[in-house]
C-alpha cells in the first residue's frame, strides 16, 4: 500500500509517499481503507524527533476518516463509514497517513451522517479532545460562560464551535487582531487580545471571573488563566502552544487561587474503559457540521501527495483551522 512515511526524523522534507507492507487485521481490530485525515501538531512533533521515539517506514498519524475493510468481530460491516483516533497509531502501528490502517477496535466509531470524508477527517482527533476535556474534566452545562485561552489554534476552534452547539457563552483570546473576525464567525460571544493579562479583560466582562477555562497554551499562560476563575471553578489544560509544560516555580499558596481546580486532559485517554468513544458525541458532531448548525473548522485540503506542502503550512501556525489531506 501506499503510506507517508519518513526515515529519518527532520523538517517536512523527510516526508515520503512509499509503498510499505499492508496491514492485516488481528483479533480485536478493525481494518480500514482511509479516504482522508486530519494533520496534528503531535505528527510534526513526531517528524522532528521530539517525542524521543522514532520508527523509520512506519506511517505518520494519529487519525482517520474511511470505510471498514474488515472487523472481525463483526460488529462492524464492509464499507461503513468510520473515524479512528489514537488507539497507538503512529507510534505502535502505522498511523492514518496510509490507504489502510487498523486500528483497536475501541478506537473506532460508525459514523451515521452523509458528511463528506474531507469535512469529517477533521472531527476526531480535535473534537474528541475537546469532548473529554469539556465534559470529561469541566463537566460543561448550558448557560455556563467558558474561556478558551488560545483560540485559533485547531483544538481552540473545535472548542469554541462544540461549547456553543452545547449552549455556552465564550470568551476567545488570540493574539492576533486579524484573527477576530475568524473567531466571532465560530460563535465567540466575546474576543480578547491576548496581551498576558487576561485576568483584568475577563473580569471586565464578568467582575466575579468566568465559570471555567479551557487552556490551549499551556504553562506560559495558565497562572493568568486560573486568576480569571470564579470561586469553585474550573481550568483544564490541554495543549502546549507556549513551549514545554514545565512552570520554573509554583507557589500552591500564591497562585493556585482559592477553590479553583486544575487539571490535564490527553487525547491518549480516548478508546479507554475511561472514556469509551462510543459514549462521545462525534455523531451528533458530524450531523451539526452536516446540517450547518455548527461551522466547519476545514481551512485546507490537500491532495495525498501533497503531504510536504501540507506540513509546511502546518509548521507555519498560519493554517486557521484544520488541514486535511484526501487520500
Amino acid at each position: 500500500m501506499k503510506a507517508i512515511v519518513a526515515l529519518q526524523p527532520g523538517n517536512a522534507d523527510v516526508l515520503e509517499l512509499r509503498h510499505v507492507e499492508e496491514p492485516q487485521v488481528q483479533e480485536g481490530e478493525v481494518k480500514i481503507r482511509v479516504k482522508a485525515f486530519g494533520l496534528n501538531k503531535a505528527e510534526s512533533y513526531y517528524r522532528s524527533g521530539n517525542y524521543g521515539t522514532f520508527v523509520a517506514n512506519q506511517a505518520l498519524g494519529i487519525e482517520a476518516a474511511g470505510e471498514v475493510v474488515e472487523d472481525p468481530s463483526g460488529e462492524l460491516k464492509f464499507g461503513q463509514k468510520v473515524v479512528t483516533a489514537m488507539g497507538g497509531m503512529m507510534f505502535t502501528r502505522h498511523g492514518g497517513y496510509a490507504e489502510y490502517v487498523t486500528v483497536q477496535r475501541e478506537n473506532v466509531v460508525a459514523i451515521e451522517s452523509e458528511l463528506a470524508f474531507e469535512a469529517l477527517a477533521a472531527l476526531p482527533e480535535l473534537y474528541l479532545t475537546a469532548w473529554g476535556a469539556l465534559d470529561g474534566n469541566l463537566k460543561i452545562e448550558a448557560g455556563q460562560s467558558l474561556l478558551i485561552r488560545g483560540a485559533t489554534s485547531g483544538l481552540g476552534m473545535a472548542a469554541l464551535t462544540y461549547a456553543k452547539a452545547r449552549g455556552l457563552t465564550v470568551l476567545a483570546t488570540t493574539r492576533q487582531v486579524s484573527r477576530v473576525d475568524k473567531l466571532k464567525a465560530l460563535g465567540a460571544d466575546h474576543v480578547l487580545i491576548d496581551d498576558g493579562d487576561i485576568e483584568k479583560q475577563v473580569r471586565a466582562l464578568y467582575p466575579e471571573g468566568v465559570d471555567n477555562a479551557l487552556e490551549v497554551v499551556g504553562a506560559a499562560t495558565v497562572k493568568d488563566t486560573m486568576k480569571a476563575i470564579r470561586l469553585w471553578g474550573q481550568v483544564v489544560v490541554v495543549g502546549l502552544l507556549g513551549g514545554a509544560p514545565v512552570l520554573s516555580s509554583f507557589n500552591l499558596m500564591g497562585d493556585l487561587p482559592n477553590t479553583v481546580k486544575l487539571s490535564f486532559f490527553a487525547s491518549g485517554l480516548l478508546g479507554s474503559d475511561a472514556l469509551p468513544l462510543h459514549e462521545s458525541p462525534i455523531n451528533w458532531i458530524a450531523e451539526q457540521v452536516e446540517s450547518g448548525e455548527m461551522p466547519s473548522i476545514v481551512s485546507k485540503v490537500f491532495n495525498f501527495d501533497e503531504i510536504q506542502k501540507a506540513h509546511r503550512l502546518l509548521d507555519s501556525n498560519t493554517a486557521l483551522g484544520k488541514i486535511v489531506v484526501k487520500v
